[in-house]
């Protein structure tokens, strides 16, 4: 039976205090949620001590310091054996390891196919690279992974996307790409929303009307990340976050192998769901007969979904009516400057005080009036001073940004700035794809499959909006609603609501997945119906009912490795 491979995270908290004071991010801290989000067992470290009586096998660097002596510790811990992972930094190493470096200030995009664990990966945008080159007079047999290049499909290619250096009895692996940094900024833009965006140069994404939102701070281009459907849609077609994060988790994977090791992880859903379906309303103007179409259609289709409530809101007959047909109530959060709204932390609350009063509902979840959003974390404070726990904010508000504009399907919890040392806000984000497809200033219903198809390879969430008065007056749209719920259904959907999403994500992050001195797998608290997988081997031969391909790999229960914390 194998061990399970310890995975340490290092992070020297005395060098981080001084980056902080310094305003300095240490996005580098998002391993731990890419990986509390893959469900894969890990150890944190501030203390250098404490991490080397853990004997991890592998250890990923979130901040090791700029101290000479921090870096000797690096080659020490290699030397002796383990692997150790750098998603950029180290540049203090790079001439002793035969290396120089050399700035790219351009987005790049890592074409990854060299690369054993990232097979059927696309080529992913990289909005921050770190990038060194291996020196001619080299003494040390550097192996090169993988292209960063500043074109998509074609053109220079910039610099390897990952080396492995040889040291001792261990390895030292440097990306070139911050993956984590990367995906920070993909998800929650390259820094506070404080002015209008950059349009679309073929008018499809007029982000510049003078009204702060969301996709203001959107780190794609227009022109290379974006492909069309057969009438000519527009959309942003790769969820970049998602595929950096499976990047990620496939390489400990490997690394684990190439320990000899396993590395087991709770599956993102429970048994039995591949993937998930949402469908949330926005009870803009607050039309009753509108409400009732919408339960009328709902009821048709067969799902549940989620009603984000805006002042005033419905009458308490009508929200009886929406709960008892098992729908969620949520927030609408009304911060549009041209009907009257306010951007504060009082106007928050205030709304959200009476949609709860008059509803009797708890709301839980939020998403805010087109969009409206300002600043980097500010919505995320309010959110977590009055009890909301998720939201459902950042999606796109124009025809021509449909799809992935922030890189990613999951659920999420974004992080702060260095103000508030990289902490991550308790609000789960779940962003959507779309809204009201075949209305007639936004997308039509062409983006449906494919959506669907490139969620479900990431297996994420399939989030897409409808307005309850677009349902009632507009037949297309209606009909758009049944067809992305018959197309989600046939592709084996789950629908949940934003707040079962939420739950689910709590308690896969409540439970404990720990490896004890013997090599076995420990879990503590694991939620009803959660799976814990483990890669399988030339030793286990799965059955066709057993093999489930999980982070490209074919995995089985891990049920022979673990045990309860009471055992």
């Amino acid at each position: 039976m194998k061990k399970t491979a310890k995975i340490g995270l290092w992070f020297n908290r005395q060098s981080a205090e001084y980056f902080w004071g310094h305003g300095q991010d240490l996005f580098q801290l998002y391993v731990e949620e890419v990986l509390g989000h893959a469900g894969i067992p890990f150890a944190r470290f501030d203390n250098a001590e404490s991490l080397e009586s853990y004997e991890p096998d592998i250890i990923v660097v979130l901040h090791p310091g700029e101290m000479e002596e921090d870096l000797n510790r690096l080659e020490q811990w290699a030397r002796r054996g383990a692997t150790l992972i750098s998603y950029g930094g180290l540049n203090r190493m790079a001439g002793r390891l035969g290396c120089s470096r050399f700035a790219i200030r351009d987005a790049v995009y890592g074409d990854l196919s060299g690369l054993s664990y990232a097979q059927g990966i696309p080529v992913l945008r990289a909005v921050s690279s770190d990038p060194w080159m291996v020196s001619e007079n080299s003494v040390i047999p550097v192996q090169a992974n993988g292209v960063l290049r500043r074109l998509r499909i074609a053109g220079t290619e910039a610099a390897a996307a990952v080396l492995e250096f040889p040291l001792g009895a261990g390895r030292l692996i440097r990306w070139n790409v911050d993956i984590p940094a990367n995906i920070v900024l993909l998800q929650q833009g390259g820094g506070p929303v404080v002015q209008d965006g950059i349009p679309a140069p073929d008018g499809t994404g007029a982000v510049d009307e003078g009204i702060l939102k969301a996709d203001d701070r959107c780190e794609l281009d227009w022109n290379e990340d974006r492909s069309v459907t057969e009438t000519g849609m527009p959309y942003f077609d790769t969820p970049y976050a998602d595929w950096w994060r499976e990047v990620m988790v496939r390489q400990l994977l490997e690394e684990a192998d190439a320990l000899g090791m396993t590395l087991p992880f709770m599956d993102y859903w429970p048994e039995g769901v591949n993937q998930v379906a949402m469908i949330s309303h926005d009870s803009d103007f607050n039309m009753e007969e509108a409400a009732r179409t919408t339960l009328s259609v709902l009821q048709e289709n067969g799902v549940r979904s989620t009603w984000c409530m805006i002042e005033p809101g419905y009458s308490p007959s009508l929200y009886k009516e929406i709960q008892a047909a098992g729908h969620e109530l949520a927030f609408h959060y009304n911060a549009l400057e041209q009907e009257k709204g306010i951007w504060s932390a009082e106007e928050f609350s205030r709304q959200l005080n009476i949609i709860r009063s008059t509803s009797g509902a708890p709301v839980i979840s939020n998403k805010n009036h087109y969009t409206r959003f300002e600043g980097w974390g500010e919505l995320y404070v309010w959110c977590e001073q009055n009890g909301i726990e998720a939201d459902q904010t950042r999606g796109p508000s124009k025809k021509g940004n449909v799809g992935f504009p922030f890189g990613t399907s999951h659920p999420y919890y974004p992080i702060a700035r260095s103000n508030d040392r990289n902490r991550l806000y308790r609000v789960l984000q779940i962003g959507f794809l779309t809204q009201d497809l075949e209305h007639p200033t936004l997308s039509d219903a062409s983006v449906i499959a494919p959506f669907l198809k490139k969620v479900a390879e990431v297996r994420g969430v399939a989030h897409f909006l409808f307005h309850q008065q677009h349902i009632h007056h507009l037949g297309n749209v209606r009909h758009a609603f049944s067809l992305a719920v018959e197309t989600a259904k046939r592709l084996g959907y789950a629908f949940w609501t934003s707040e079962e999403i939420t739950r689910w994500e709590q308690a896969r992050r409540a439970a404990v997945l720990r490896v004890g001195a013997d090599g076995t797998l420990i879990t503590e608290n694991l939620p009803q119906g959660a799976v814990v997988r483990q890669p399988s081997d030339a030793e286990v031969e799965l059955s066709a009912s057993q093999a489930v391909i999980r982070f490209g790999r074919p995995c089985a229960e891990a049920a022979s490795i673990m045990k309860t914390a009471a055992e």
